[in-house]
């Protein structure tokens, strides 16, 4: 089996109300956003199926997927996602949500990224300023679009203010939160984050921010032992007008951590 790092949610509710289960996998900033907990157990109510997240990266989520080792994921990084969709692997992708990314940084903001016009401009405010930065470093969505912020402001981000940690988005929290650091992060992630410390955003608004979620279920052509229907099932429930209300109505401090975009058949 592909070597993964994970975390397994244990599900609060006895077994016997699920008929069936099913793995998927999730990427950090959707498990750290507090939202599947809220999920979980009304898909355990509605369709009697207990799903059993594997919590990493959406690069590691992508090649549990290659390895059949999941039946669906539910990732945000989307060229990868078509990449991956066209080399066979899942079936089809298929947009559930939103929310945006955000840059975190020190309240005083030394470096002046609340300046920036642009997130690149914010970006290129910190390097200028080499104020420390944190990078996910793990593959993940968040990492993805952190590189691809540094390539369109045309930095290559090195030296002893840049710091890869190779974790997920809490952990990658904590630690700006004991630099008082820079960093990218999901808005929910952020929202949910209990270390804030003296952190706070200091850019956001930027269209090039847009965080989209899409599900994949898992080519059964590659991988016969995958629970096609049990993913498809799933499926039908996260465009469904009870995903939709749950995933509206979930909110932090007042804020509402994602917008439900999903388009039925």
């Amino acid at each position: 089996m592909t070597k993964f790092v994970a975390v397994c949610i244990a599900l609060l509710w006895p077994r016997a109300l699920a008929a069936d289960e099913m793995k998927m996998a999730v990427t950090t900033s959707f498990a750290n956003s507090g939202l599947a907990e809220i999920l979980l157990p009304a898909i355990a109510d509605d369709l009697r199926l207990e799903v059993q997240l594997l919590i990493v990266g959406t690069g590691q989520a992508l090649r549990l997927g290659e390895a059949g080792d999941v039946d669906a994921v539910l990732v945000h990084s989307r060229a990868s996602e078509e990449a991956f969709v066209a080399a066979g692997f899942g079936t089809h992708r298929r947009e559930i949500m939103y929310n945006d990314f955000v840059i975190i940084g020190p309240s005083g903001d030394p470096a002046g990224a609340h300046l920036g016009t642009a997130a690149t401009e914010a970006f290129a405010r910190i390097a200028e300023a080499t104020a420390p930065f944190v990078s996910r470093g793990d593959d993940s969505g968040t990492h993805k679009m952190e590189l691809g912020l540094w390539r369109a402001a045309a930095i290559e981000p090195a030296g002893d203010w840049y710091r890869a940690v190779g974790q997920g988005m809490g952990a990658a929290l904590n630690t700006a939160a004991g630099m008082d650091a820079y960093i990218l992060a999901d808005r929910a992630s952020w929202l949910n984050f209990g270390n804030k410390a003296g952190l706070g955003i200091v850019f956001e608004g930027d269209p090039a921010l847009f965080n989209q979620y899409a599900y994949i279920p898992i080519n059964p052509a590659l991988h016969p032992h995958v629970k096609a229907e049990a993913a498809a099932q799933l499926e039908e429930w996260l465009v469904s007008d009870r995903a939709r209300a749950l995933i509206e109505g979930y909110a932090i401090e007042g804020q509402q951590l994602f917008v439900f975009n999903a388009v039925k058949d």
